[in-house]
């Protein structure tokens, strides 16, 4: 199997928070971001070939995921829902650039013709996206680098099954708090120090005023 290199980038609260409610946008805390931490990400976005989030985060921020604050192409915008459960007048439908939904075969038929009037959808796994094979599939596709912009249970989803390669943070200066505000990774968790994703810290600068660090994730053997 092939896969994508795989990034994880996100900002991040001190505490380690995406958004200051379950179920509030993370743009309200990226609108704290000054022009050069916005620089950083969207030159990241320019030189990856597919940027990838979760559905949740297409209903709660309705994100454009396309490239703005510099010069460069925008990359393919990737989703994974089960459910095919896209609101179909979400920006990620619209022309700005080449959009793939990623479905299971059990999604309703209904949802699934309705997105293929617009985008294209590729069905793989039975009751749930397989992760695995969907990255084989994105890198046959073309999709030989892969931006993923959360939303926490994605990020939870991909590190479990080894295909993340790198995280980079941009730090946010706040304390949210809250035991069910979301994190940078949701989902069931690992329960031993024998399980948890290894990283090498490969780089710490600021751009403007944030704290950008990078981590390299140590694979075993």
């Amino acid at each position: 199997m092939h896969r994508p290199y795989t990034i994880i980038v996100s900002e991040v609260t001190v505490d380690g928070k995406l958004t200051l409610r379950k179920g509030r946008s993370s743009k309200e805390i990226m609108q704290f971001m000054d022009e050069e931490a916005n620089r950083y990400l969207h030159q990241l976005r320019a030189k990856v070939d597919g940027i990838m989030v979760g559905a949740e985060t297409i209903r709660t921020d309705n994100p454009f995921l396309t490239v703005r604050y510099v010069e460069g192409k925008n990359p393919t915008r990737i989703v994974p829902t089960s459910k095919a459960d896209i609101p179909l007048d979400s920006n990620i439908l619209e022309k700005h650039a080449p959009t793939i939904i990623i479905t299971s075969e059990n999604a309703p038929e209904e949802k699934v013709k309705a997105l293929e009037e617009k985008v294209e959808v590729v069905r793989c796994g039975r009751e749930s996206v397989d992760l695995v094979e969907m990255m084989d599939i994105l890198y046959k596709k073309g999709i030989k680098t892969l931006m993923v912009e959360g939303g926490a249970t994605l990020n939870w989803n991909l590190l479990r099954l080894g295909l993340v390669d790198e995280v980079r943070l941009i730090h946010i200066p706040f304390i949210v708090g809250g035991t069910d505000t979301p994190t940078l990774v949701g989902g069931e968790g690992f329960y031993s120090f024998d399980e948890v994703v290894k990283l090498k810290l490969r780089a710490h600068f600021l751009r403007g005023s944030h704290l950008i660090t990078e981590w390299e994730i140590k694979f075993e053997g």
